[in-house]
């Protein structure tokens, strides 16, 4: 989903404190790192376990259950699926199930997958994307299939299949020092369609990150920062760095992008402001206080600033590119290396 949120949303987010210092730096720092940033734009060769195809694999088979709508068949066996693939990683694994009552009235049998690697270390970083799809192609252009529910490939099931691959490397490499914990989150894609308006629209997107939240699955949880992925899998993908991260995680935004140069991946990861997204990040910093970034293909020199396929049917697997998995799951991979090592 990830609606831009409009400048009264921004200022009534700043309001409830969520623009408070979490963070030393702030959106001052995009400025600071020009240089670094315009680092080569040819990839280097990084020697790390992330593979690009692995990644793929978890996206396609994501999709091959359909779309994962809350209550639907698919999005039971999807569960399952990733489930059982984070088990096999070594990975301790809850369901958090919650019936989240959505915009409509309907009420969704959501669940967060919650994996813990090492749950007994009390420093912990946070990984998530969330792992639904929209129920609607509000977008298409085709009228007719507008009210039918998407695959979801970008949208979904690409930060999925990111996490999962490193979820794989942190398992066979090992991490001394952090507990690393991932999440997917539920019934974030159940929003009030484009063209309907009522009071607190903005509130009926990120459902289960906003329940997972205010009811986290062990009290008083905290980790020292955390990464939202979100539509990290298109060809030609820019990430740009979005407000809410750079006010409250300015120093992790930074670190990120200046990696990413450092890379040769400066050609995604655009070293300018996007702007304000609603996501799954937002209501984690709000309830938890955990400085968090986005990394969402979000282009604000386009029509839409989301990708063509943005909702409607187009998002399947032709839209997946494999450069841009291995683009994001080299930097990831490098910033977690870094914190682990103490850089």
């Amino acid at each position: 989903m990830n609606r831009l949120l409009t400048l009264l949303f921004s200022t009534a987010v700043c309001s409830l404190g969520i623009c408070a210092s979490c963070d030393s730096k702030s959106n001052n720092s995009q400025q600071e790192d020009n240089t670094e940033a315009s680092a080569s734009q040819t990839p280097m060769a990084v020697e790390t376990p992330f593979r690009a195809d692995s990644a793929y694999m978890h996206i396609e088979r994501q999709v091959s259950f359909g779309p994962r709508v809350p209550n639907s068949a698919g999005h039971a066996r999807c569960a399952d699926y990733l489930v059982e693939t984070l088990e096999r990683y070594g990975f301790v694994v809850t369901r958090q199930r919650a019936d989240l009552k959505a915009y409509d009235g309907t009420v969704l049998k959501a669940q967060n997958i919650i994996a813990e690697y090492m749950p007994e270390r009390a420093k912990r970083i946070l990984l998530f994307a969330h792992w639904d799809t929209r129920p609607i192609a509000d977008h298409d252009k085709d009228s007719g299939k507008r009210h039918l529910p998407i695959d979801g490939a970008d949208d979904g099931a690409s930060g999925v299949g990111v996490l999962l691959e490193l979820a794989r490397n942190i398992s066979e490499n090992g991490f001394a020092n952090y507990g690393i914990d991932i999440i997917f989150m539920d019934a974030e894609d159940y929003g009030v369609p484009d063209g309907v308006m009522e009071t607190g629209e903005s509130s009926s997107w990120a459902l289960g990150s906003q329940y997972w939240s205010s009811n986290p699955h062990k009290k008083g949880y905290s980790a020292e920062f955390g990464i939202l992925l979100d539509m990290v899998g298109s060809k030609n993908a820019k990430f740009h760095r979005e407000f809410y991260s750079q006010e409250n995680a300015g120093r992790l935004t930074s670190t990120i992008w200046s990696k990413a140069a450092s890379l040769g991946y400066g050609n995604y990861f655009i070293n300018k402001m996007g702007g304000p997204i609603m996501d799954d990040h937002v209501f984690v910093m709000l309830g938890l206080g955990i400085p968090c970034v986005d990394i969402i293909n979000y282009d604000p020199d386009t029509e839409k600033g989301f990708g063509h396929y943005w909702h409607t049917h187009n998002d399947n697997m032709e839209v997946i590119d494999r450069n841009t998995l291995q683009a994001v799951g080299n930097v990831v991979w490098e910033v977690l290396r870094d914190k682990e090592n103490g850089k």
